[in-house]
């Protein structure tokens, strides 16, 4: 059961803030960095190759791991969880999505302007220059295991491409933290799913937002273990507890 007064805080909410993780993309089969690697990336530790060291000493091969992810993100289907964050954009008047993931499986299911804080699997920059290409990348032709590819060269001032995507050890955009953490401050409900709450400085926006005054609301598998005032726990798969959630706020509108 949902709590009554969760309920009467998200149709009272005049800026929403949702902040999704991993395990939201995870539920549409997307393998997250907590995921055993399979086929030639088997013998590496993702964190390893999520680094401007690793593109430095071997461009192809972190090159090669993330055109596989990127195969495999664009293999998969927004699922439910996605649809229902679409769904509460509609029923509030606004609606801030920030999100860690690096796929586009919100933009697929509907969202708009989504605040990508760490990047895109989708839009490569060039080492050199920063610009990204003009055209999208075509999608990768690769077998199961993944394989080493070489990066395509700028058309502008051809230097290597690289993953757009904020690798360990660099800032998050400048841009889309401000906007996250604007959001936080003055949104007045922010449910958070699917996110371990661990990587920082991202996992700093849920409490932000409840120093602000905000209800909190945690979506995930596991319980969340504090329990303020303001602050509710819906533990369970996101694509069943977001789709219950908006049913029960709104579905008599």
């Amino acid at each position: 059961m949902i709590p009554a007064p969760l309920i009467e805080a998200l149709r009272q909410a005049r800026h929403m803030v949702v902040f999704t993780g991993a395990g939201v993309s995870a539920e549409s089969g997307i393998p997250t960095f907590r995921d055993s690697l399979t086929g030639l990336w088997a013998r590496f530790d993702a964190t390893s190759l999520a680094t401007p060291e690793a593109f430095q000493a071997d461009p192809a091969l972190v090159w090669g791991w993330y055109e596989w992810r990127r195969m495999k993100v664009l293999q998969a289907q927004p699922n439910a969880a996605h649809l229902a964050i679409t769904e509460l954009a509609r029923q509030v008047p606004r609606l801030t999505l920030v999100s860690q993931n690096v796929d586009d499986l919100h933009e697929r299911a509907g969202s708009t302007e989504v605040v990508h804080l760490h990047g895109s699997l989708h839009q490569p920059r060039c080492c050199k220059c920063g610009e990204s290409p003009k055209q999208p990348l075509d999608m990768p032709n690769e077998p199961e295991g993944g394989r080493r590819l070489q990066p395509p060269s700028c058309t502008i001032c051809s230097g290597l491409l690289r993953p757009g995507v904020v690798w360990f050890g660099e800032n998050l955009p400048a841009a889309a933290l401000s906007a996250a953490l604007q959001a936080a401050e003055t949104c007045d409900l922010l449910i958070s799913v699917g996110t371990s709450g661990m990587v920082y400085p991202a996992a700093e926006i849920p409490g932000l937002a409840w120093r602000a005054g905000a209800v909190i609301v945690h979506v995930n598998p596991l319980p969340h273990r504090q329990h303020r005032e303001r602050e509710y726990t819906l533990a369970g798969p996101a694509g069943e507890q977001l789709p219950a959630l908006v049913a029960q706020a709104f579905g008599d509108r």
